[in-house]
């Protein structure tokens, strides 16, 4: 399959090294990361080891193939920028796989393409950005897909058996929409937090204090969804946290990273929409508020 990995970061480097194993990869990212793997190599340690060269471009105008299959992996705050430059190299045979954390980029997908061209996916593999050319692959997750319209299709069924031979674990969902707002509570709950307090996932769980404000933050965001119209258990949601936590414990989250380089942060994609989404169901949204406004200031 012929695949482009659209915002090579710490997780769109780590999938595209994974998937070129088998498949026809090209990268696209930062000038300064492509100019490395272009040199040396991309080269990925920790949980995977991997070190070779993959086709790697910073400008759009390079990318030539057919494209079979589009995964979508920068910041959500990039994501209308990156569409009006996708739109340019992708036809409608396209698929077009966002596994980015928030839940406003599917909304801005479906703007601009047809909901038939569109997956939605979720991760918790766990991977930093150490420097250009460099991933550190932190901690195993488990990766879910889904059709927008709740099918098990054909196309679906292929690429989840393309990402599990890669070794990427991954399954299909019929409702991919919940598990993007089921990853949202999770990043509610533990990228602020390790942000603020500058700490690996695994300090939240070992600080007695932090993991109790996980469990507050954590019930809080249930509640926003499910006065959206879900119907989450708050001790499944929890329990789901701890895991990604234990799963992650060596990773800085990506918010972390972000603001560590002085770079913008995706806390407006995540508790932003939930306070959104809360204040106009007339839910408590406070912590959430808190948290933005200790990332923001």
């Amino acid at each position: 399959m012929n695949i482009v990995i659209f915002g090579s970061g710490a997780i769109g480097s780590l999938f595209g090294a994974l998937l070129s194993n088998n498949n026809n990869v090209v990268l696209y990212g930062r000038k300064s990361h492509i100019d490395i793997i272009n040199k040396e190599g991309l080269e990925i340690n920790g949980k995977t080891f991997f070190h070779k060269k993959i086709p790697a471009f910073c400008n759009i105008k390079e990318i030539k193939m057919d494209i079979d299959l589009l995964i979508l992996s920068v910041k959500s705050y990039d994501t209308d920028i990156s569409l009006n430059l996708i739109k340019n190299i992708i036809d409608s045979e396209t698929t077009l796989l966002t596994i980015q954390n928030g839940l406003d980029n599917i909304d801005k997908i479906r703007k601009i393409f047809n909901h038939k061209q569109i997956l939605g996916g979720v991760t918790t593999q766990g991977s930093i950005f150490v420097k250009p050319g460099l991933i550190s692959h932190t901690g195993f997750g488990e990766t879910i897909l889904g059709e927008l319209d709740g099918t098990i299709s054909d196309r679906l069924k292929k690429i989840v058996k393309i990402f599990n031979n890669s070794g990427i674990i991954t399954k299909y969902s019929n409702d991919i929409n919940k598990e993007i707002w089921i990853k949202t509570i999770i990043n509610s709950s533990i990228n602020p937090l390790t942000t603020i307090f500058k700490c690996k996932n695994e300090y939240l769980l070992k600080n007695p204090i932090l993991s109790n404000i996980v469990k507050l933050v954590c019930n809080e965001s249930v509640r926003i969804a499910n006065a959206e119209g879900f119907d989450f258990n708050y001790d499944d949601i929890l329990n789901k946290t701890k895991k990604v936590i234990n799963y992650t414990c060596d990773n800085y989250s990506s918010m972390l990273q972000s603001y560590e380089k002085y770079k913008k942060t995706e806390i407006k994609s995540i508790n932003g929409k939930l306070i959104e989404i809360g204040k106009k169901q007339n839910t408590d949204t406070i912590l959430n508020e808190l948290l933005v406004l200790l990332i923001e200031s």
